[in-house]
């Protein structure tokens, strides 16, 4: 078993809230508007951070942008090695997909596999017209050719480094931190 043993914090709640407000500005920016723009969060920590995003997108441009919620349990790569029951918590999607601007949305980029899942369960669902990435931080150590969009933080980190993100929502607490795993 491995625990996180945190060395620093590299974003407060403040510093979050910036990143957040950032990103929704150049989402607008970037795609003149949300007319056409669908928020997808990646089960667990995207999910909110979506949620964020598109109130401030309202606060902005006074508009209610779609949120949905993506599980892309049984599109990982790595599923023989989860177990024989890996636990589904169901993806909810109240919108039509085709012709959108859908914005994924993560926490942490880090080898580019969870965002190349939720490519796939994306595409299973509808035809989207463009697919982008927004991420609070980016550590770099790609393994596939996968790149951001919106990026909150980049943090070039150790491959034995950990990035752990912290929001009220799941954790009672707005904080990224870096640190490292060791093994109990």
């Amino acid at each position: 078993m491995s625990k996180f043993v945190k060395k620093s914090i590299i974003m407060d709640e403040s510093g979050m809230r910036r990143a957040i407000v950032r990103i929704a500005h150049e989402i607008i920016e970037k795609n003149k508007g949300v007319e056409e723009v669908a928020l997808m969060g990646i089960r667990t920590r995207g999910v909110p951070l979506a949620a964020r995003i598109a109130n401030e997108i309202k606060s902005i441009e006074g508009i209610d942008v779609p949120v949905g919620m993506l599980d892309i349990t049984l599109y990982r790569d790595d599923l023989s090695t989860l177990g024989y029951n890996p636990i589904v918590h169901g993806t909810d999607i109240d919108f039509d997909l085709s012709g959108k601007i859908i914005v994924l949305v993560d926490d942490v980029l880090y080898t580019g596999r969870t965002i190349r899942a939720a490519l796939d369960a994306v595409i299973d669902m509808g035809r989207p017209s463009t697919i982008q990435l927004a991420v609070l931080v980016d550590r770099g150590h790609r393994e596939l050719p996968i790149r951001a969009d919106y990026v909150g933080k980049n943090v070039p980190t150790a491959k034995k480094e950990a990035i752990e993100v912290t929001l009220v929502e799941e954790d009672k607490i707005d904080e990224v931190s870096i640190g490292d795993i060791e093994e109990v």
